[in-house]
């Protein structure tokens, strides 16, 4: 995995830069069971109102059915292909399991085409294999962690992320996630072993707005920009900074203040919160 930059032929090209895709299986095809065809909303509801705004257009996509669980236990699974998923950062991994089955995983960095993974209590934890957190050595990288067992992978499923199993006690395990939030889920809760791959997809600049037209993202107005009776912070003779503290569309403020709820039941899991992101905000005492 690597970043390809291009000769400035143009001014789009110039700061432009792509994946040059190199860790990606050639020829791999997906297969139509493990497709779907998806539907864009334009950020509508069932309604047709806009529920989030600046979203329309975009390439057409399939959306990949991915196996989150990992159930398959106890057969091993090939390798067959790494491949590109236009729906998430993250590779995903081809896997042809032992009894003819074929699913996708999201695929570890350092996976590659032709390794065995197996899913289970008694899989050894080797990267890209899925085992339960009580079975997981103490210290460990993973990925696609549990937060209910059986539910399916919640956390750490974008490119590069992980979170390392600190502790074990009482049936419960301690992690630390991305973020630096630790967090107790249950030891039955699975996760996969080793870091998610397509770790250097951050540093991808787009180079021009029409990348990011392609990927269904609409242009932002500013709200100063607007008319009174379309943002709380339009209007006004001239340039005006809108004279109150920066706010949404309906009113909310837009300063950083918390969005999670309070009484969340899995907010009890949280040992320690991550570190507040907020630049110039007053505290109030």
């Amino acid at each position: 995995m690597g970043i390809r930059t291009y000769k400035p032929t143009s001014a789009g090209r110039r700061n432009a830069s792509v994946s040059d895709f190199a860790d990606l299986t050639p020829g791999s095809e997906v297969p139509k069971k493990l497709r779907l065809r998806k539907k864009k909303t334009g950020g509508r509801n069932n309604q047709g109102k806009i529920t989030v705004r600046h979203r329309g257009g975009g390439h057409k996509q399939h959306y990949r059915l991915i196996d989150f669980r990992r159930n398959k236990d106890g057969i091993p699974g090939k390798v067959n292909s790494i491949q590109y998923d236009p729906n998430r950062t993250c590779r995903v991994a081809l896997i042809f399991y032992a009894d003819g089955e074929k699913r996708f995983i999201l695929a570890a960095d350092g996976l590659e085409a032709g390794a065995t993974v197996m899913s289970g209590p008694t899989a050894p934890p080797e990267v890209g294999n899925c085992l339960p957190l009580s079975s997981i050595p103490l210290g460990s990288s993973v990925h696609n962690v549990e937060l209910q067992p059986g539910r399916g992978g919640r956390m750490c499923r974008s490119a590069g992320s992980s979170a390392v199993l600190l502790a074990r006690e009482a049936g419960w395990a301690q992690l630390t996630l991305p973020s630096g939030e630790i967090r107790r889920v249950p030891a039955a809760c699975r996760a996969t072993m080793g870091q998610l791959g397509n770790s250097e997809h951050m540093n991808v600049v787009l180079g021009k707005a029409g990348r990011k037209r392609w990927m269904g993202i609409k242009p932002h107005v500013r709200g100063t920009a607007m008319n009174p009776i379309d943002h709380p912070h339009g209007g006004g003779e001239g340039r005006n900074k809108g004279g109150r503290h920066p706010v949404s569309p309906t009113g909310k403020s837009a300063k950083g203040g918390s969005t999670r709820k309070p009484r969340k039941p899995s907010g009890a899991a949280i040992v320690r919160r991550r570190k507040s992101k907020r630049y110039g905000q007053l505290k109030l005492r």
